[in-house]
């Protein structure tokens, strides 16, 4: 219920943002443009310190102040709605290829840069925009390229701009508290489950080289998909098998007879249960937003991939030496 009280705050939000607002006419503002590319400078040699300068400095151009361009509802400070947007999926792509902490550096930069915008030109419609692009990409549980752990790091800006009316501060401060679980480079909630022979088990009490953990329902075609990639895979069904990844499947609804009506329909050499007491989901040990909602773990428990999209943990498998 919190969840979608918060959604409910940032709908209205957006849709108030998007509305007439007072101050100077965008409409006189300067033509429009195409988006400004970020110019990388001759000192950065190295591949991998050029693309880490070009994502983190990728709306410097964009949001420079010194001047404004039109806005109106297809345009955003000059450039077409579209290609803003498409910018946002490069953008959030690139970020990928980056180490963590450069990641959530580069999201807590955009922020950073659309705040000062909308302090300048409050009758703009860059921070909403960008904000709106920001949350689609990277929290939507649809979204190829989501990413919690980035979208906490605009999510905290949002918890405490004063650009924002405390009620909805309060939605992105949930938000940004329920990204912070479970997070890449932390240890994964423990927990508790019944596997299909009715014994009791905990996550720490599996152990593996790897662990994939799955929250998935019985009757998910993308359940199903990601369960079918993996037993396609020679490489991730080697794994498997020699003992190195161990797969864990859990159900945290209550249907609980529907689920134990589709056990055949698992991997026997997965290890699949159910939560008797709701207390994955009830009790947000796990942000599961969507399913199947994925992670991969290290021997420890240590978090390697949260949430992650089905094709980028395959990979990952397959990679493993």
């Amino acid at each position: 219920m919190e969840m979608r009280h918060s959604l409910i705050l940032l709908s209205l939000f957006l849709l108030c943002a998007c509305g007439p607002r007072s101050g100077k006419n965008v409409s006189t503002a300067p033509a429009k443009r195409e988006f400004p590319q970020v110019e990388i400078p001759s000192m950065y040699t190295e591949p991998q310190e050029r693309s880490t300068y070009a994502v983190q400095h990728f709306w410097d151009r964009f949001t420079d102040t010194s001047r404004v361009y039109a806005c109106d509802s297809v345009t955003v400070n000059g450039v077409a709605m579209d290609a803003v947007e498409s910018q946002m999926g490069l953008f959030t792509t690139m970020l990928k290829q980056l180490p963590y902490d450069a990641g959530r550096k580069a999201v807590a930069q955009l922020f950073d840069r659309a705040e000062s915008f909308e302090r300048k030109y409050p009758e703009s419609n860059v921070f909403e925009q960008l904000s709106r692009l920001t949350k689609h990409y990277l929290y939507d549980p649809n979204s190829p390229v989501r990413n919690e752990d980035l979208y906490q790091a605009y999510a905290e800006g949002l918890s405490r701009s004063e650009l924002i009316d405390e009620s909805y501060r309060m939605g992105y401060e949930w938000e940004a508290r329920v990204c912070s679980r479970n997070r890449v480079g932390t240890k994964a909630t423990e927990f508790s489950f019944i596997d299909t022979h009715g014994h009791h088990r905990t996550l720490y009490g599996i152990k593996a080289e790897y662990m994939v953990l799955i929250f998935a329902n019985p009757g998910c075609h993308a359940c199903q998909e990601f369960t079918k990639a993996m037993s396609a895979s020679p490489a991730i069904s080697a794994l498997v098998e020699s003992g190195r990844v161990k797969v864990v499947d859990v159900y945290i609804d209550q249907e609980i007879e529907d689920w134990k009506a589709h056990i055949a329909d698992y991997p026997t050499d997965w290890i699949n249960g159910f939560d008797p007491d709701y207390v994955i989901r009830t009790d947000l040990l796990y942000n599961v937003r969507g399913i199947p909602s994925i992670y991969l773990l290290d021997a420890d428990k240590t978090v390697m991939m949260k949430d992650a999209p089905e094709e980028d943990v395959l990979a990952a498998l397959e990679n493993l030496q």
